[in-house]
């Protein structure tokens, strides 16, 4: 079957609108359209203001210096994103609020508060700094979706490395191929990841992706 150009593209317009309940459209952050109206006006004064909600180790100089086709933003400013996820958070009420709730594909449950999550992405920042891993070295990260995930990208954010993460459905040539293009320091993996119906073996993915790849990690953390 042909299918024509015109066709698809047919059905490529959606006209659906699915408005939100009333009682979530009240408790949201957002409720009407006018934030859109208000960055439209005047976009650098917008995302300044945005910008403030932040905590910043240095305040830019500059929202926006543009240079076709190159854009950089917040020119001059420094932060660090992982102390803007949980720091900031222990003091503001937040503090025992739950950060992340997590069910597996088994049923099985975990949910971490800012506190709990703040002081596991401290320790795996630790164990990473331990290991050698510095500012501007790479990390990838390789791994189910699991809390564990975001716990090595904010770590790897706090200490100032660079984590490339690669989708757990990759084989261990497609794997190879991204370890040599980020020639990473280390590695962060895991047994095994839960899907419906199955259990993905990622150690011996892994394997195989170390065995093809031509700039091996110095070391490899596997959560079992």
């Amino acid at each position: 079957m042909v299918v024509s150009s015109a066709t698809i593209d047919s059905l490529l317009k959606e006209g659906e609108r699915y408005e939100p309940p009333k009682d979530f459209r009240a408790k949201a952050l957002v409720k009407d359209d006018s934030l859109y109206a208000e960055a439209e006006k005047d976009f650098e004064k917008f995302w300044a203001r945005e910008a403030d909600g932040r905590d910043w180790a240095k305040k830019w100089v500059r929202v926006l210096e543009w240079e076709a086709p190159f854009a950089k933003w917040f020119v001059g400013g420094k932060l660090n994103v992982s102390e803007n996820c949980l720091d900031r958070h222990l003091h503001d009420g937040r503090r025992n609020k739950a950060a992340i709730v997590w069910e597996g594909e088994p049923g099985d449950k975990k949910a971490l508060t800012y506190y709990e999550l703040w002081h596991e992405v401290s320790k795996s920042a630790n164990v990473l700094k331990s290991l050698g891993v510095h500012r501007g070295d790479r990390v990838t990260i390789y791994m189910p979706m699991i809390p564990e995930l975001p716990i090595a990208m904010l770590a790897c954010a706090r200490i100032g490395a660079i984590h490339s993460v690669v989708f757990g459905g990759f084989a261990g040539n497609e794997l190879a191929k991204r370890i040599d293009d980020a020639a990473p320091r280390l590695i962060i993996s895991a047994s095994c990841g839960i899907e419906p119906g199955r259990v993905v073996e990622y150690k011996p993915l892994l394997d195989e992706g170390l065995h093809l790849a031509t700039k091996k990690p110095e070391r490899c953390i596997i959560l079992q």
